[in-house]
């Protein structure tokens, strides 16, 4: 009688807030594979509100599935990086979204970002959440209701878009009291 290994649909996945240093691994295999492990990471780490995506019923769920980070920066006027929006919004941008390739298309990285613009809104009392997105993920984002703003540009031969949404108060009852949010995971939908 041996012991079954759990189906990824059969896991449990939890959100919570992480450790700049249980970003590191995912974020290098996932975003930049082919540089340095430094390219990866960010000067304000230390600072910046973590967030990862961990399964539960895999014999390493101390490891993160999915990762993102939160930083307190002003919405960017237009893609020149000294011109910022300092209309009154609080803005938080997320950098360094990664998520396991064996867990891509199952609603995780959904389920983080939601999770990231609740934390960004009751916790850091943003009004807008905004990013440098891949144009290769932009349908994504405006699937989950990001807009894109700005002009397109490069980083490291990659095209990017900066992407924005308004954060509404559904639910101002301060700051998040959950230690994480809960889900199971769904097989992949076809087309995303």
């Amino acid at each position: 009688m041996g012991t079954t290994t759990p189906s990824i649909s059969d896991l449990e996945v939890r959100c919570k807030i992480i450790d700049a240093q249980q970003t590191i691994s995912l974020r290098h295999s996932v975003l930049w594979p082919d540089k340095d492990i430094s390219h990866v990471l960010l000067p304000d780490d230390q600072t910046g509100t973590h967030l990862g995506a961990f399964a539960f019923g895999l014999s390493r769920s101390e490891e993160p599935i999915a990762v993102i980070s939160l930083f307190l920066e002003p919405l960017p006027i237009d893609n020149a990086a000294e011109r910022y929006d300092y209309s009154g919004q609080k803005a938080v941008r997320f950098r360094k979204f990664a998520c396991a390739s064996p867990f891509q298309g199952r609603g995780i990285g959904t389920k983080l970002l939601e999770y990231t613009m609740s934390v960004a809104e009751r916790t850091l009392g943003a009004s807008v959440i905004w990013c440098d997105a891949r144009v290769s993920s932009q349908k994504w984002y405006e699937k989950r209701g990001l807009s894109p703003f700005g002009s397109a540009f490069y980083k490291s031969n990659v095209k990017y878009i900066r992407m924005k949404c308004e954060l509404l108060d559904d639910n101002a009852s301060g700051a998040i009291t959950d230690e994480h949010s809960a889900f199971r995971l769904v097989p992949p939908l076809s087309g995303e």
